[in-house]
C-alpha cells in the first residue's frame, strides 16, 4: 500500500515530512548501511529491516500522530536524514523522544540541531506535551551537542538496548531549559 507523504513541519532551511516506501533506497544506502552513521546503534539494517522501519514509522504516525520524519532541504528536496518524535519506554514510563540521524554528507551544517529544535517546538506547541527527552550514548558527542542546543540537560543514566544511555530532558514551561525537580 502506497502512503502519501505530508509535511509535518518546516524550519528555516528544512522540511520534515512523513516517510513512504520511496524513501527505502535513501534510508538503506545513506543511513542504515553506513557504519559511521550507525556507529551508536546495535547494528546496520538490511533492506528488509529498512522496509520494516518505514512501516513502523507509518504505523506510529497513524496511531500516535508522531514518528520519525524525513529531513529534506526546503529548496531542493534533497533528503538529509530523519528526525522526529517517538514514544520510548524509560524505566516503565512512556516518554516522547526527539531523535535525529543524518547522512554523512550533511554533517557539520547544523541540520540536526535545526531539525531537532523544530521537533521540540512542534512537540511543545502543536502536540502540547509537557516534557521531551533524547536518549544518547555517552560517547556520542555530536548528539550530546544537539541535545544541549535544544536546551536539554542530562537527567540520568539508564541501561536500555543492552547499552548505557544518558537521558537528556527538557520541560515545556522552562524558559532556560533547566529541569524542575
Amino acid at each position: 500500500m502506497q502512503h502519501q507523504t505530508r509535511t509535518v513541519l518546516k524550519t528555516e532551511r528544512l522540511r520534515l515530512r512523513t516517510m513512504n516506501e520511496h524513501d527505502a533506497p535513501f534510508l538503506y544506502h545513506m543511513l542504515f548501511q553506513d557504519e559511521e552513521v550507525m556507529k551508536y546503534y546495535p547494528s546496520l539494517k538490511d533492506e528488509q529491516q529498512t522496509k520494516e522501519w518505514i512501516a513502523w514509522n507509518q504505523k506510529n504516525d497513524r496511531v500516535y500522530h508522531t514518528s520519525l520524519w524525513i529531513i529534506e532541504d526546503k529548496e531542493t528536496n534533497e533528503p538529509f536524514g530523519q528526525s522526529g518524535i517517538v514514544l520510548q519506554n524509560i524505566e516503565g514510563q512512556t516518554e516522547l523522544e526527539i531523535g535525529y540521524m543524518l547522512k554523512k554528507a550533511a554533517w557539520g551544517n547544523g541540520y540536526a540541531a535545526e531539525a531537532a529544535k523544530g521537533c521540540l517546538t512542534y512537540g511543545f506547541e502543536e502536540m502540547k506535551v509537557r516534557r521531551m527527552v533524547s536518549l544518547i550514548r555517552p560517547d556520542n558527542e555530536a548528539s550530546v551537542k544537539v541535545a544541549l542546543k535544544m536546551g536539554m540537560k542530562k537527567e540520568k543514566t539508564i541501561s536500555k538496548w543492552d547499552q548505557i544511555i544518558d537521558v537528556y530532558s527538557i520541560n515545556r514551561n522552562e524558559e532556560n531549559g533547566s529541569l524542575t525537580k
